[in-house]
């Protein structure tokens, strides 16, 4: 019986440090603040220019008009801000020597990765479910406001939409650490992780049609599809993008605890 008390206890303990680490550092605040200011941010900057998009929108555009997912919409910055709360949980600790007295406290490295990977991806989960509902709520008044279709929770596929849109950030912040681990620098996570969400996906178009097939698969260009309420026709199944997505993450994370035991520190 005491077998199974001790390892609750110890990872229960190594809970309770992490977050103190975690609640401590400013930088964990001033990014949570940043993810709100920004994201409701371009909230309002969307929202406020529906009108004119509405406007000069042609008949096909206004059939697939996504009120939801203009709200949403939000993510494609949140994402980054994300990413850089989960690379910092890392790095930061790497970047003032504090991993090494880190490790010395508690020599079980798996038990320290997976407290942090819990703390950090409940964390992100929470802020991002908050973010998005909250760019719902004011998303749509202001859309209202200039006599364009909006979308109420009630209405079918809504909900689903803006839950799918707090965890794609989630999942966004589990691939941050693992970068973090990996990488064991903030610049060199960051970077990786800016190719992997934005210059891929972006430049998947310039590439010859034959090559097309492999950006198919690149799990980040489809896993925001479930973000909205209009079917997108090259994302016939969104959320079996978006779980795509979190298996590669997946193996990122499991490649970073194998890192993460093998080195030195």
């Amino acid at each position: 019986m005491s077998t199974d008390v001790a390892p609750r206890a110890g990872f229960g303990r190594t809970l309770q440090a992490e977050w103190i680490k975690l609640r401590s550092l400013r930088s964990t605040w001033y990014t949570l603040a940043c993810l709100f200011v920004v994201g409701l941010g371009i909230t309002i900057l969307s929202s406020n220019a529906a009108g004119q998009a509405w406007e000069t929108a042609t008949e096909a555009e206004r059939l697939a008009w996504d009120p939801t997912g203009r709200s949403t919409m939000t993510y494609i910055v949140a994402q980054l801000i994300v990413g850089v709360l989960g690379i910092l949980v890392v790095t930061s600790e790497y970047a003032t020597g504090l991993m090494g007295t880190t490790l010395t406290a508690m020599p079980r490295r798996t038990r320290v990765l997976a407290a942090k990977v819990l703390l950090a991806t409940a964390v992100a989960l929470v802020a991002g479910e908050v973010l998005m509902f909250a760019a719902f709520f004011i998303g749509q008044p202001l859309m209202a406001g200039q006599n364009v279709p909006t979308a109420h929770l009630s209405d079918p596929g809504v909900v689903p939409a803006v839950i799918a849109g707090g965890l794609y950030l989630g999942a966004i912040a589990v691939l941050a650490i693992g970068l973090g681990v990996l990488m064991r620098a903030t610049a060199g996570a960051l970077a990786t992780l800016v190719g992997i969400v934005f210059l891929v996906p972006a430049v998947a178009g310039l590439f010859p049609s034959w090559m097309s097939g492999v950006f198919d698969f690149w799990p980040t260009l489809g896993a925001a599809a479930p973000l909205g309420t209009v079917p997108d026709p090259d994302f016939p199944h969104p959320w079996l993008n978006l779980t795509g997505m979190c298996l590669a993450i997946a193996a990122v994370l499991a490649a970073a605890f194998i890192a993460f035991r093998r080195r030195d520190i």
